[in-house]
């Protein structure tokens, strides 16, 4: 990509220019737009998440174990009691203690292992709790593993009126509410579904930004190359495709689907199980067209290859569903280092978690399904993401299935155009 070249990437906004942005995204003559600078980093890295705990922002019933720190990140663990709930909840302006009772239906113990039914919401209390300052808030995700076994899972606090996020200066207990959906499971104390991230200031990049980032330091590849500024779609945030033109084998998979009324999984297991007991492969049709099933599950990857610099992160945030009727994320943060591959292909393949809704829905090779946003670190991570840490994902091939299934299969994607 040539640095010189008029910035011409392509915004699919209709509304107006995202807040502080000083002039359109896109010029009718392709000339270069005005840009503000890059925000204040704002998300919080590894080494700040440690001096948290250390300053008893972050605290729990045991010891953080040094392995629950990831490059801008903290996993959180389920602590001994799960709750069997009649239906999901937000509490308002309450406790969730005292919410709890209308909805429970029985608890399980935990410390030694317990089974988690398809489809029924379960509330388990975490070990770690907050102790927020008034300028820092928190976000809650799923981790990676977990959204590919499409287990739905988001945080509930006391006084909270939405999911997963944590209002600045909330001090007190964490919850998560777990789902699965496609597998029964075991679950144990101590396991870690979900992980926290700290924030001061709004963290997300705009969509001026987003161009401004992917021309200085390219954020997706196709082929050899980034993939070119005129080709880049923003909106909110930077849109992904999906790829349907099928992997390199004579069978030209595309990605899997899951089997239900599979065996039991147990989700602290890695590589116990055998990928045709719980997935079956799928292929496009003539055209590169896929028709996704109506509450089907499916586990697809991108057309570009995804790079995160180290001074920055990214989430996987909700399609606009204008778009069709599908769900493309589950578990959706990106480290810092991500896709990044000293001496080798740059960017690594983004897994997409996707679910139709209500009627079969077909999707076509190319077509742009899920977008990320980005966030800018307070600094670089000193732990960023890669095999130094036991990163799995970061490879020149496709790895959709988590680590509980043995080696393989991976993908070898096959021909792509640039």
């Amino acid at each position: 990509m040539e640095s010189s070249a008029p910035s011409t990437a392509t915004s699919d906004a209709t509304d107006s220019p995202p807040a502080g942005a000083e002039a359109s995204q896109v010029t009718q003559d392709g000339t270069e737009p005005t840009r503000r600078s890059l925000i204040e980093g704002s998300a919080w890295p590894a080494q700040q998440l440690r001096a948290a705990v250390q300053q008893r922002m972050l605290t729990a019933s045991s010891p953080i174990p040094e392995r629950s720190f990831q490059p801008a990140s903290l996993d959180l663990r389920l602590g001994p009691v799960a709750y069997r709930l009649r239906c999901s909840f937000l509490p308002g302006s309450r406790r969730v203690a005292d919410v709890l009772p209308a909805y429970a239906m029985g608890t399980l113990d935990l410390r030694s292992g317990a089974v988690l039914d398809r489809n029924r919401p379960y509330l388990i209390p975490l070990l770690e709790e907050v102790n927020l300052p008034p300028s820092v808030r928190a976000r809650v995700n799923p981790r990676s593993s977990t959204g590919r076994l499409d287990i739905f899972a988001r945080l509930v606090t006391d006084g909270g009126e939405q999911f997963d996020d944590v209002a600045a200066g909330y001090r007190g207990p964490l919850y998560l509410e777990v789902v699965p959906r496609s597998f029964t499971i075991k679950v144990t104390e101590g396991l870690a579904l979900s992980q926290l991230r700290l924030f001061t200031d709004d963290p997300d990049l705009d969509d001026i930004q987003l161009i401004d980032a992917h021309k200085n330091d390219p954020l997706l590849y196709t082929g050899a190359d980034p993939v070119p500024l005129q080709d880049v779609r923003v909106r909110h945030g930077l849109f992904l495709s999906v790829d349907l033109s099928g992997d390199a084998s004579p069978d030209r998979i595309v990605g899997y689907r899951a089997k239900k009324n599979s065996k039991l999984l147990d989700v602290s297991a890695q590589g116990e199980y055998d990928p045709q007991d719980f997935w079956e492969p799928i292929t496009s049709e003539a055209g590169g067209v896929l028709v996704l099933e109506p509450e089907e599950f499916y586990l697809l990857y991108s057309r570009e290859r995804v790079r995160i610099p180290r001074h920055l992160a990214a989430e996987m945030v909700a399609f606009d569903p204008s778009s069709g009727e599908l769900r493309t994320h589950y578990a959706g943060f990106f480290d810092p280092g991500f896709g990044e591959r000293p001496g080798a292909q740059q960017g690594a393949y983004a897994v997409l978690e996707v679910r139709a809704h209500d009627v079969p829905f077909a999707i076509a090779h190319g077509q742009r399904v899920s977008k990320l946003a980005f966030q800018r670190l307070k600094e670089p991570s000193a732990t960023p993401y890669g095999p130094e840490i036991g990163s799995r994902y970061n490879t020149g091939t496709v790895v959709l299935l988590p680590r509980q299934f043995r080696s393989g299969p991976e993908l070898q994607p096959g021909l792509r155009e640039g």
